[in-house]
């Protein structure tokens, strides 16, 4: 394992195409402040940048993945808050946008509670979200009276449907891993001691699939969202045309007729 970032409050690994990001102040949940979202949105940018990345982990170190803003940090401002939260809620977006911008998958791993725009908006703008069965999700921006950020206003809209997010985001209830994976914010369920295994299968079996055909669904999906199907059935036809001119196409399509595993490239 490569330790492209070893210190600080996130930190970023690199395994067999595999980049882990790990939020790194556990004595707080990994609440976000200005200073932690500014590297997170460092460290995503360093994903985008490693040609070997295929696939990226976030999680959060401790018994939380990341319990949403330092309520603390944020009182302490006091009358100065509204221009520090203008700086925490720019890196915020930027952070989030580039990790639904990353050309490979991204997977969440959750467990303790995922809350407030940063820990329930990076679970929403994930690709897929494994979570133990005692992870708790939580919006909460209204019983702080703010309003929801991170994205998740959009994002939780277009995953649960408009009644259903404006009923979480309006009440604030505390979901349940379960409640949260019938709603389709959690992709898979795991008992808590199989988390990290579950993970690390998920994500060497994306690692290993042609990345090209990849990274296309994923941009299909999300910049299609919103859109009818008569509208993205162009985009979809020309992307696959596009495709399928690339060796890896012609790798995969050999690997299936020869019924062995594929090598792939990225090109």
């Amino acid at each position: 394992m490569t330790a492209l970032v070893s210190e600080g409050l996130v930190l970023l690994d690199l395994e067999d195409g595999i980049a882990r990001i790990r939020l790194n102040r556990p004595e707080a949940s990994n609440a976000v402040d200005a200073e932690l979202l500014r590297a997170l949105h460092e460290v995503v940018l360093r994903c985008h940048a490693e040609p070997t990345v295929r696939v990226v982990v976030l999680s959060g170190e401790g018994r939380n993945f990341c319990a949403g803003g330092d309520v603390k940090t944020f009182a302490s401002k006091g009358e100065a808050l509204p221009d520090y939260l203008r700086e925490a809620t720019a890196w915020l977006q930027l952070a989030t946008a580039a990790l639904i911008q990353l050309k490979v998958p991204v997977i969440a791993q959750v467990q303790g509670f995922a809350a407030g725009g940063a820990g329930f908006g990076f679970v929403c703008a994930a690709d897929l979200v494994v979570a133990t069965e005692s992870a708790k999700f939580f919006s909460g921006a209204v019983r702080v009276g703010m309003a929801p950020d991170g994205g998740t206003t959009v994002t939780l809209a277009r995953i649960v449907g408009l009644r259903k997010a404006l009923d979480i985001l309006l009440t604030n209830p505390t979901l349940s891993a379960a409640e949260a994976h019938d709603l389709g914010i959690v992709s898979r369920v795991v008992p808590d001691d199989e988390l990290a295994s579950a993970v690390d299968a998920l994500a060497a079996d994306l690692a290993a699939q042609p990345p090209l055909g990849l990274a296309a669904t994923k941009r299909l999906v999300w910049d299609g969202l919103g859109s009818t199907v008569a509208e993205r059935m162009p985009e979809e036809a020309r992307v696959v045309s596009e495709l399928s001119g690339t060796a890896d196409s012609r790798e995969a399509l050999a690997a299936v007729i020869e019924r062995r595993t594929g090598v792939y490239q990225g090109r």
